[in-house]
């Protein structure tokens, strides 16, 4: 058994099963630096557009004039956008018939806005799940690949008569490279979903404020208080 420990020479001489694991772990912790990137910017431009629609929202300008504005052509909307959309367009149409109740009028207006909050927030929710699922089953999976290359390091010195360190430190240091890679994959993945979870909490929550205060400009517009 050669003793060459560097990490190329273990990788490629690896067993099979650990090899596999080790480009399971590797895809994994790719796939999951590629939603962190996107994930960390979708998040980022829903804060920035929460923020802006706020003091455009809060500066006093007429309701009417900024829902036609974010249904021009050359706008796309976003986050709490598609959620004020959502409600004043509702508003609007039970405002139009005769004899509808005011109290109904609010109530289908909070009732749509809360059901395209529900989608903005489940489109950011994406691919956490899979952070999730990659933090918490890296390490296990890493595992597997070192105990089955310890176990074929040590099946390995029944081949030889006098068993040295020097037969078996290759063996377990290419199985260690398996944890090794499980936790490097799990730990970003980990980090990154506590994070994304907060900022989307946080996020659902500036969402949940902003329908219950328009709730409250609907209720004084159809009582005309």
């Amino acid at each position: 058994m050669t003793n060459d420990l560097s990490i190329f020479h273990l990788v490629t001489n690896a067993s099979f099963v650990v090899q596999f694991v080790m480009f399971i772990l590797l895809m994994a912790s790719v796939l999951s630096w590629t939603f962190i990137f996107f994930k960390r910017k979708a998040l980022n431009q829903a804060f920035k557009v929460t923020d802006k629609f706020d003091q455009v929202f809060w500066s006093g300008v007429d309701l009417a004039a900024l829902y036609e504005k974010l249904t021009t052509q050359d706008f796309e909307a976003e986050g709490i956008e598609k959620i004020f959309l959502a409600g004043y367009k509702e508003y609007s149409r039970m405002n139009k018939k005769d004899g509808i109740d005011p109290v109904v009028q609010v109530e289908n207006a909070q009732r749509v806005m809360r059901i395209e909050l529900t989608r903005e927030v489940d489109k950011l929710d994406e691919t956490l799940s899979f952070l999730a699922t990659v933090g918490s089953t890296s390490p296990y999976v890493g595992l597997f690949g070192t105990v089955w290359g310890i176990m074929n390091s040590f099946r390995a010195l029944g081949d030889v008569k006098q068993a040295t360190l020097a037969h078996v430190a290759p063996g377990i240091a290419e199985a260690l490279i398996a944890t090794a890679i499980g936790l490097f994959a799990a730990i970003p993945a980990v980090v990154a979903y506590n994070r994304f979870t907060t900022r989307l909490d946080r996020l659902a929550g500036r969402y949940q404020l902003f329908v219950d205060e328009f709730v409250v400009l609907l209720q004084r517009e159809a009582h005309n208080i």
